[in-house]
């Protein structure tokens, strides 16, 4: 458990060491560097009509609406991060706060959102089927 937190805390003190982070959100570089090294898991909380346009390869698509009937696909293990992208970062403020109250510490937002991330021409990939997605 001490391991635990001390990998938490070191990977807040680094999202924290970029410019536009807080305890809250990181970089939308660190968020791409994070998912890159396969150090963090990128939900993507945009709803399908969005995912649609394109998605950061290796992202899942959990949409903001499907969200309480799919928690258990957000991993709860504290070691393992959790980044939150949305298309500007408002709804994933917000859905951080949410499951911040479920226990989820380990979870950040990421600034800028897939609109800066396309704005940059960071390569996007098109969604496969999801889980969940004819359900609404």
């Amino acid at each position: 458990m001490v391991l635990a937190g001390a990998a938490a805390s070191a990977w807040a003190l680094t999202a924290c060491g970029n410019s536009q982070a807080s305890a809250d959100s990181v970089s939308l570089d660190f968020a791409r560097a994070e998912l890159e090294a396969g150090r963090a898991v990128l939900i993507d909380i945009r709803e399908p009509d969005e995912h649609a346009t394109g998605v950061a390869a290796g992202a899942r698509l959990l949409p903001m609406r499907q969200l309480s009937r799919r928690l258990p696909e957000i991993p709860a293990n504290p070691d393992q991060p959790v980044l939150l992208i949305c298309n500007t970062q408002n709804r994933s403020s917000a859905t951080l706060r949410a499951l911040r109250e479920k226990g989820y510490a380990h979870v950040r937002f990421v600034n800028g959102g897939m609109s800066e991330w396309a704005r940059r021409g960071w390569p996007m990939v098109k969604p496969g089927p999801q889980p969940g997605a004819s359900g609404g």
